[in-house]
C-alpha cells in the first residue's frame, strides 16, 4: 500500500502515525485537496483606515470623513453644492460690502419720498386746523377776538400732525429698509422729514390764501371774513441767504423721527439691526435627502466572502 493510494478500510490508530512523505513532484491525496484553504478577504479589506475607506464588491466607496472631520464634501450625492448663506437671508448678510453712491442714492431717495409725503400732510392740517376770524380796516385785517385761541389750535394740529408724522416715518423705514438699517436709515428719516416740514406747511397755509387776499383788497371796512390757518411757533430763517435753517415746530417731524428710530434701533435683538439666520434651521442634508448609512463593518479574517449581487 503507497501513499497515494490508502486503504479506505485503514484502522483508526493509523490516523495517529506520522504521515509518510510524498515524493517530490507527487499529485496530492485526495484526502488532502479536499479541504479548501481558507478564503481570503475581498480586495481593499484590511484594518486601519484601509478598512474605513472600502466597500463590499458592487458598493461604491465609503467617504472617509463626515462634515466637520476632514474635508467635507462640498455635497451629498443629487445635491447641489452647499448654499453659502441661508435661504432669503442673502441680502440681509450685516458683512455686506457698501457702496458710497449707493448710499447717498438711498439717502436722496428717502429724502425725496418723504419731502413729498409733505403735501398731504399739509392738506390734512388746513383741514383740522380752525381759521381765525378777522375784520377789515382801513389799516388791514385784524382779529375779530383780542385773544383768539384758533392760531394756538393751528400750531397745535401741526405740532401733533408732525410728530405722528415723524414716527411713522421712522417705522416705514426701518421695516421697509431693511438692508439700510443703522446710520443711514436714520440720516435719511431725519432729513427727509426736516425737509417734509416745509411742505407742509407752505401747502397748508396756502389753502384758502387767495380768497384772503382777495377779501383782504376789495373789501370794505368793518366786513368779516376768515384768515387760513398759518404758523406763529415756527419758521424758517435763512443762514447767509442761502441756507434755509427750520426752527419752531417745523423740527418736530424729525425729532419723532429720531427718537423713534433710535428707540427701535436701542430694542433690536439683532446686534446688526438686521435678521439674522438660525444656526438649527440650517442643515447640511436637505429634507428631502436621505442621510448616508454608516460605512459596513470589515469581515473577520477566514470568513466566507459576501455573496455578489
Amino acid at each position: 500500500m503507497s501513499p497515494d493510494n490508502p486503504d479506505p478500510e485503514r484502522h483508526a490508530d493509523d490516523a495517529d502515525r506520522p504521515a509518510t512523505p510524498r515524493p517530490s513532484g507527487a499529485a496530492p491525496a485526495e484526502s488532502e485537496s479536499a479541504v479548501p484553504p481558507p478564503a481570503a478577504p475581498p480586495s481593499g479589506y484590511g484594518s486601519g483606515e484601509d478598512a474605513a475607506s472600502t466597500a463590499y464588491p458592487g458598493e461604491g466607496p465609503v467617504p472617509t470623513a463626515y462634515p466637520g472631520e476632514g474635508p467635507v464634501p462640498t455635497a451629498y450625492p443629487g445635491e447641489d453644492a452647499a448654499p453659502t448663506a441661508y435661504p432669503g437671508e442673502a441680502e440681509l448678510t450685516p458683512d455686506e460690502p457698501r457702496r458710497p453712491l449707493r448710499t447717498v442714492t438711498t439717502v436722496l431717495g428717502v429724502v425725496v419720498a418723504l419731502a413729498v409725503l409733505g403735501g398731504p400732510l399739509g392738506l390734512l392740517w388746513a383741514v383740522l386746523a380752525p381759521d381765525t376770524p378777522v375784520l377789515k380796516t382801513a389799516e388791514g385785517a385784524i382779529y375779530a377776538d383780542p385773544q383768539p385761541e384758533q392760531p394756538i389750535a393751528a400750531d397745535g394740529w401741526f405740532s401733533l400732525l408732525g410728530l405722528a408724522f415723524g414716527v411713522l416715518a421712522a417705522l416705514a423705514l426701518w421695516f421697509l429698509l431693511r438692508r439700510r438699517r443703522g446710520p443711514v436709515g436714520l440720516l435719511g428719516a431725519v432729513l427727509g422729514t426736516l425737509a417734509a416740514a416745509p411742505v407742509a406747511w407752505q401747502v397748508g397755509r396756502r389753502v384758502g390764501l387767495a380768497t384772503f387776499d382777495r377779501l383782504l383788497d376789495s373789501a370794505p371796512a368793518g366786513q368779516a371774513f376768515t384768515k387760513p390757518a398759518d404758523l406763529r411757533a415756527g419758521g424758517i430763517d435763512w443762514l447767509l441767504g442761502v441756507v434755509p435753517v427750520p426752527h419752531g415746530n417745523l423740527l418736530l417731524p424729525a425729532f419723532g423721527a429720531a427718537v423713534t428710530y433710535t428707540l427701535l434701533a436701542g430694542w433690536s435683538r439683532w446686534p446688526g439691526l438686521r435678521p439674522e439666520p438660525d444656526p438649527a434651521a440650517f442643515s447640511w442634508v436637505s429634507a428631502g435627502t436621505p442621510a448616508p448609512t454608516a460605512a459596513p463593518e470589515p469581515p473577520a479574517p477566514g470568513a466566507a466572502e459576501p455573496p455578489r449581487g
